[in-house]
């Protein structure tokens, strides 16, 4: 798998990572989403520079200009809730492409160290021979990323993998390494080397569904 890190340069990505990050200014559920939103629409044009593109004939009111379009056949699938606003920004820089959605959630059986996760909600289109991009702002244990790979299967076979997240641990990047192909790309935020026993990303920013739209009852 081939990662990117974009933390790796400095950017104005840093902003947006330390506002969602910041104790304080993440509680502002408004701007925690718009920041996740800006950081997809930034992952999105990195990960544009990898697509393929054809040269287009462009009629302008004085003459004729070329250029170079992707042609990508594009199907971005988010992880419910929290990677709402991750797959809008993608959206923002990719409107034309068809959507997908599921829901993976981790179920606490006896203790909160340990859980499955369950994927109970599905919509999507047909992935024979597309590009997936597969969005989830949090990679923690990397457990989610493949569940929803694996629910997705049965609607074809994609011609290249992208996967999207914010921050992810170092373990759940090396397990999710052991996952996928050679030629699957991630692009990501930024990488936390702790992942603690429960399954956070640390420091990580907390529960970024809840962040995003509230505290939910279930555990």
């Amino acid at each position: 798998m081939k990662i990117h890190n974009l933390s790796l340069q400095n950017s104005i990505l840093n902003n947006f990572l330390s506002e969602i990050r910041h104790v304080n200014i993440q509680k502002d559920s408004m701007r925690f989403r718009r920041n996740i939103e800006r950081i997809g629409e930034i992952l999105g044009y990195e990960m544009s520079k990898n697509l393929n593109y054809k040269p287009e004939s462009i009629k302008t009111p004085l003459g004729t200009s070329e250029i170079n379009l992707p042609e990508n056949d594009i199907v971005l699938c988010s992880i419910l809730r929290a990677g709402v606003p991750l797959h809008n920004g993608l959206l923002n820089y990719f409107d034309t492409a068809e959507n997908a959605f599921i829901s993976a959630y981790r179920h606490h059986k006896h203790n909160p160290e340990s859980f499955e996760i369950i994927v109970e909600y599905l919509a999507c289109p047909n992935l024979e021979g597309k590009t997936l991009v597969l969005a989830d702002p949090m990679l923690a244990t990397g457990q989610s990323m493949i569940a929803t790979f694996e629910a997705l299967k049965p609607f074809g076979t994609p011609k290249e993998i992208h996967l999207i997240s914010v921050i992810g641990s170092q373990k759940g990047i090396d397990f999710i390494q052991q996952n996928f192909d050679d030629n699957t790309h991630l692009w990501i935020a930024t990488i936390d080397e702790i992942l603690n026993d429960k399954g956070y990303i640390v420091p990580g920013l907390g529960d970024a569904g809840d962040l995003a739209f509230g505290e939910k009852l279930q555990q």
